[in-house]
């Protein structure tokens, strides 16, 4: 395998926790979860993993700005901006929408780290596509070495972190004397899954993976995934995913980031049996569709914690999910 360079931001391995209340709670034979939420840095959840690869690619090519796509409420922007100033890259956030008047903790986070933000003025989430190709022109032209990265980190470089990260928990498990299990993972962008699936190839973990897609229908998550699995595959040099054992579900609710019943009722069992503290955009609805699969999760399951706790914070101290 052809590892590119990597920063050391994430304190690894996470746990794999094993959560038998809240297992028993949702009829599972045995639940673990894979913490990481606990990657230590900047709350950054997942997207440190990612990170790790992306700035390490831009000081690759002598980046001295990186410029990241997301939204006012982004995990990665927010995490992007405190790497940038730990390796001394200036950070430019291109955002959808307008500034929030009430500014969310991500983004004060992102622009205490010296982070500018630029806003679309669209709601539409693609909007920061045409904004941000035009602020890196612009950039360019007066002299800046610019690296983009899309929103959720998903490109074949940052998919890289999860590829790796199969391996971890290949490792953890066979510490609890396991040595298969569904894999339950929420799906925003495509790049954390697209990381685990051509991680799995790799190892020929023939695991059942099932994505929890948050904000694209099935068959375009799907395909997102599945590319992305592919480029990670070829930059790396590995074998690549052929006919993975991997099922989308729809854990949209309402829409994204919309409030969801069934995810709030999930947040609060695994607040309650646990002391997990779970996202309403991404964590608790993938929880959430645990129900919907229980007839396919025979044996051990895992289900991987992505973070989003800045964001879950705030969704408490506006009460809009309890």
């Amino acid at each position: 395998m052809r590892l590119p360079e990597r920063l050391a931001l994430a304190a690894l391995p996470t746990p794999l926790q094993r959560a038998e209340r809240l297992s028993g709670k949702l009829g599972l034979d045995e639940l673990f979860i894979k913490r990481d939420d606990l990657t230590g840095f900047s709350l950054g959840g997942n997207k440190i993993r990612k990170l790790e690869f992306l700035l390490a690619d831009a000081l690759s090519q002598n980046a001295d700005t990186v410029l990241v796509m997301g939204g006012p409420r982004s995990n990665l922007c927010q995490a992007a901006a405190a790497a940038a100033r730990v390796t001394g890259l200036a950070c430019e956030l291109v955002l959808y929408g307008d500034r929030p008047i009430s500014i969310p903790t991500t983004l004060a986070l992102a622009e205490e780290s010296g982070a500018v933000s630029l806003f679309t003025g669209d709601a539409k989430r693609s909007s920061v596509e045409v904004l941000a190709k035009q602020r890196a022109a612009t950039l360019e032209s007066e002299g800046h070495r610019v690296y983009v990265i899309p929103r959720g980190g998903a490109t074949a470089v940052g998919a890289v972190g999860y590829h790796v990260a199969v391996a971890e928990v290949v490792t953890q498990l066979s510490e609890f004397g396991i040595e298969t299990a569904s894999v339950v993972v929420c799906v925003g962008s495509g790049g954390t899954l697209g990381g685990i699936v051509s991680g799995m190839a790799d190892l020929g973990t023939d695991w059942p993976i099932f994505g929890a897609s948050v904000s694209r229908k099935c068959d375009e998550a799907e395909s997102r995934i599945l590319g992305i699995a592919g480029q990670c595959a070829r930059l790396l040099g590995t074998s690549p995913p052929t006919n993975p054992r991997l099922k989308m579900i729809d854990a949209r609710g309402p829409g994204y980031g919309e409030t969801w019943l069934e995810a709030t009722t999930a947040s609060d069992i695994a607040r309650d049996t646990e002391g997990l503290i779970l996202d309403p955009v991404y964590t608790a609805k993938a929880l959430a569709t645990l129900g919907q699969i229980a007839a396919d999760l025979r044996g051990p399951v895992v289900f991987w914690h992505t973070g989003g706790i800045a964001t879950a914070l705030d969704a408490a101290a506006r009460r809009d999910f309890t």
